[in-house]
């Protein structure tokens, strides 16, 4: 897919969503959200892709919702989806940010969305939304303090002030640190890995992640062993263990 707003790619089995608007710092709106929305729809619906990497043109992941259009009564939510139409999207399939860069208020927020975070050195993480009089409702308030520790979730929620990459990184909010202009091949290099593993296993991990939050550990429990019985019903199952056994690389069919 080639739009003005959002690129797609095939690298592999891995899909390269990239933001196309550097004139704006790659902010969402009301086209970008549709656009990012079918993107990981083509993400989740094609059986020869197993993960995804979201990143930005131009040297900016993104700066957020595109507040001029905004004014003009645009939004930068999909019905269901969330901001960008990612944030509360349903995935089963994993997304890796590779972020350059700024990513600021919703940008920060596309990407903590994200399974997992390459970020530049360089890189800007920030959720400025109190110096507008709003709140980072796009899962910044929800999701940052469940990601690091509280004190720090809560400085950069009520101060507003952006830290770098390398501080993103020691604060556990990036998997990898890296130069700049190394964060989509090295989210390359990780989405690699991932598609060497077993796809229904990989979604099964998303599923009781989810499921398993907020609730008590014996229910979360009964959803283990639920989706456990289906894994083990598998074909994928049987080749893990064949392949293990035979000391050869898994051919995994998805079924």
């Amino acid at each position: 897919m080639s739009t003005t707003d959002v690129r797609t790619r095939r690298a592999g089995t891995t899909l390269v969503i990239t933001i196309d608007r550097p004139q704006a710092r790659n902010s969402v709106n009301a086209s970008v959200a549709a656009l990012l929305a079918q993107a990981l729809d083509e993400l989740e619906t094609d059986p020869g892709l197993r993960a995804g990497v979201l990143t930005g043109a131009g040297g900016t992941f993104s700066a957020g919702m595109d507040l001029k259009a905004a004014l003009r009564g645009e939004s930068p939510n999909v019905p269901g989806r969330g901001f960008g139409g990612v944030t509360e999207a349903e995935r089963t399939k994993p997304l890796i940010a590779a972020v350059e860069g700024w990513a600021v208020g919703g940008g920060f927020e596309l990407a903590l969305a994200c399974d997992l975070i390459v970020a530049a050195e360089d890189a800007h993480f920030g959720l400025p939304e109190v110096k507008r009089g709003l709140i980072a409702a796009g899962g910044g308030v929800i999701r940052l303090p469940k990601r690091i520790p509280y004190h720090f979730a809560m400085e950069f929620l009520l101060t507003g002030e952006p830290v770098s990459g390398r501080r993103a990184g020691e604060l556990g909010l990036a998997n990898r640190v890296v130069p700049a202009g190394q964060a989509e091949s090295e989210a390359l290099k990780l989405a690699e890995q991932l598609a060497a593993n077993a796809p229904l296993a990989l979604a099964a991990v998303k599923t009781l992640t989810r499921a398993a939050e907020g609730v008590p550990e014996a229910d979360a429990f009964a959803t283990q062993r639920t989706l456990m019985d289906k894994l083990m019903a598998t074909d994928d199952v049987r080749e893990g263990m064949t392949a293990f056994a035979e000391r050869r690389a898994p051919q995994w069919t998805g079924r």
